[in-house]
């Protein structure tokens, strides 16, 4: 692997660090929110009032689950980044699928839409795709896996 190689995966890994606290974070406020709060944190680009509702509980249940999947695929790839940054083939696969997959349910459902502002929102998508990006490029290469 080039230098150049090695700088690039350090980047993606970072980015995908930086991926993932933002995912952890944005998990934990709509699990310690009530059901408006947490679609207000998601969807900031709709006005908050128009979010304001009694919801059944049913509602905060999807809500909250949404919430979990937010803060482990936030995990996930903060973990992955950082064996990313050792050059570990499996983790640019398994870090840009949890990711990435991640954020096209969120591009296409959310973001396309237009319910969400684009900082955060469509910057992390920005920076997943780079991630994975930079991290395939260096994977195929080098030979698809020989780092």
């Amino acid at each position: 692997m080039t230098d150049m190689q090695g700088r690039a995966l350090k980047g993606a890994a970072v980015l995908w660090i930086i991926w993932g606290l933002v995912h952890t974070l944005a998990g934990v406020m709509v699990l310690f929110s009530d059901a408006t709060g947490g679609f207000q944190a998601i969807a900031d680009a709709v006005e908050p009032a128009a979010l304001e509702a009694e919801y059944h509980a049913a509602v905060g249940g999807v809500l909250n689950q949404h919430g979990w999947n937010l803060g482990w695929f936030g995990i996930a790839t903060i973990l992955g980044g950082i064996l990313i940054w050792r050059a570990n083939t499996t983790a640019i696969w398994v870090t840009g699928m949890v990711g990435g997959l991640a954020d096209v349910g969120y591009l296409l459902f959310v973001d396309f839409p237009g319910y969400v502002n684009f900082v955060p929102g469509t910057v992390m998508t920005f920076i997943s795709a780079s991630a994975i990006g930079l991290s395939f490029w260096v994977w195929f290469a080098n030979g698809r896996g020989r780092l």
